[in-house]
This record gives C-alpha cells, sequence and structure tokens, in this order.
C-alpha cells in the first residue's frame, strides 16, 4: 500500500529526528521551520519538499504533524490565513505531538471536523535518541476511526503506541504525567538544598531515601545534580514552567485547583527569572539554595 505523504512543522532536536526516521522508512515528507539549517538537512536526505506556507504544505499532505513548543504557536500555525486549517484536505489527519492545552486541542479539533479532516493528539515520551530510531512512546488520542487511519504510521515513530480515549486525553495525560514528574523533581531538589544548608551531607540524604520508598529515577537525577554536579534529566526549567502553567489551565478548565501545582510554578518561574531557564530542572536545587540569602 502506498505510504501517506507526511507533512511535519517544528523541526527541533525532537521534530528533525523524527523527520529523519520517517525518512529512512521510505516517507515522502513536507517539512517547514523556522531555522533554513533544519530544513537543508532534511532536504539534503532527499524526497522532501520544503514549505514557508502552512496552507500549501497541508494541501500537498496526507498526514500533518507538529512538533511544536506551545498552544500559542500551534494556533497561530493553524488559525493563520496562510494556515493548516486553510489549506488541509478532507480526509487528512492532523498529529499534535506537542504538549498542548487540551482545550485548545479540542477546539482545533472541532474546527478541522467542519472541513472533514480529523485530529489526533498525541504528546510523547522518551527522548531524540528513540525518536530517530522510531521507538518513542506516543500518547494518541481521538476517534478511533481517526486513530487507525494514523495507527501504521504512528508505530513507525512509536515502540509504545497508547490510545487513551477521545480527542485531548493524550494532553491531558501528559500534562498529569509532568505534573507528577516535575512537582517531584522540584521536592527533591529542594530536600537536597535544605540538607545543604543545614550541613547535612547530600550523599548520605541520598543513601538513605533512596533506601525506602523515595528512590526513583527522579531521585538519582536530583542525586546526580545536587550531589555530583552533572545535568543529566534532560528536561529544562522552561519546559517544566510551561507545562505547569498548562497544568493549571487545565484545572481551571475543569473547575478545580491544585496548591501543589501553584507552589511548584512559582519556583519554576523564580528560576527561569533567575537564568536558569535553559538548565535540566534539578538545577532549581540552586534556586533552593540561594533563597537562604
Amino acid at each position: 500500500m502506498t505510504k501517506p505523504v507526511i507533512g511535519f512543522i517544528g523541526l527541533g532536536l525532537m521534530g528533525g529526528n523524527m523527520v529523519e526516521n520517517l525518512q529512512k522508512r521510505g516517507y515522502q515528507v513536507n517539512v517547514m521551520d523556522l531555522s533554513a539549517e533544519a530544513v537543508a538537512r532534511v532536504i539534503d536526505r532527499g524526497n522532501a519538499t520544503a514549505f514557508t506556507s502552512a496552507k500549501e504544505l497541508a494541501a500537498a499532505s496526507d498526514v500533518v504533524q507538529f512538533c511544536l513548543t506551545t498552544s500559542a504557536v500551534v494556533e497561530k500555525i493553524v488559525y493563520g490565513d496562510d494556515g493548516v486549517l486553510a489549506g488541509i484536505k478532507e480526509g487528512s489527519v492532523l498529529v499534535d505531538f506537542g504538549t498542548s492545552i487540551p482545550a485548545s486541542t479540542k477546539k482545533i479539533g472541532a474546527a478541522l471536523a467542519e472541513k472533514g479532516a480529523g485530529m489526533i493528539d498525541a504528546p510523547l515520551g522518551r527522548t531524540p535518541a528513540h525518536a530517530k530510531d522510531g521507538l518513542l512512546n506516543i500518547m494518541a488520542a481521538g476517534e478511533m476511526e481517526t486513530f487507525n487511519k494514523v495507527k501504521a504510521l504512528l508505530e513507525e515513530q512509536g515502540e509504545n503506541v497508547f490510545h487513551l480515549g477521545a480527542l485531548g486525553a493524550g494532553h491531558t495525560t501528559k500534562l498529569i504525567n509532568n505534573f507528577m514528574g516535575m512537582t517531584t523533581v522540584a521536592t527533591m531538589s529542594q530536600a537536597f538544598a535544605v540538607a545543604k544548608l543545614a550541613g547535612v551531607d547530600g550523599q548520605q540524604l541520598f543513601d538513605i531515601m533512596s533506601a525506602g520508598p523515595s528512590n526513583s529515577p527522579f531521585m538519582q537525577f536530583c542525586k546526580f545534580y545536587a550531589v555530583d554536579g552533572e545535568e543529566k534529566l534532560g528536561f529544562s526549567v522552561a519546559n517544566a514552567n510551561k507545562d505547569l502553567g498548562y497544568f493549571l489551565a487545565m484545572c481551571e478548565d475543569l473547575g478545580t485547583k491544585s496548591l501543589i501545582a501553584q507552589g511548584t510554578s512559582t519556583s519554576l518561574q523564580e528560576a527561569v527569572d533567575a537564568g536558569m531557564g535553559q538548565n535540566d530542572v534539578p538545577v532549581i536545587f540552586d534556586y533552593f539554595t540561594k533563597l537562604a540569602k
């Protein structure tokens, strides 16, 4: 069966590697990105076309995939006069791999449905290295008929592809996952910071805490920075700050609130303001140690 033509917008570290994986598997790709260098790398590998118009890219593609930074960017590329919505073909599918606000995702899905197109929200787990080999974890959601249209494609991009239910469930799950993960990292980092301020040896604290139920990969990542001075998590304070903000927006949409997320979000924002935005989240340890000064 002929492979669908893939339009891919967003060629950052994750998106660029995802496109390379598609090219290795014989897909024709149409690509768009603000980085001319990122586009050139795709074109040099062959079987690819560069676009500067999201409308034209969508019109020339069977499946459009996003790997973008924020819901605001997604909406701009969808709704603009020269956007995806203006050009997408009936029967096509838009797949959003980013981490977006579920209410925004559902709104876009409804607009696409009016044009006879479908949408899947499919946030990702694992790393850019996994993306290059098609070994991501993909948390997909949307109508089953739409999901089945792209299931085989997603299985070439991810080792584990989950269908989580109605449109928005993927982004909801990702935000819950990141809420749990980033509040845990912030809490553990502050634990190490308080230990340092109190004169308790960080390695000893780690040995004690990791011998009990607090032990986890997150504990390891926090120890790597607080004790060993190494950044190994691969997830930035700025990204965590964005995702906690989205989690809080989702809670508001649901008519609830999270004081835990509010507290973590405040700390993350202050760490961003202190110039730590591009550092790994466990580097927030430095922010917590400086609070006492």
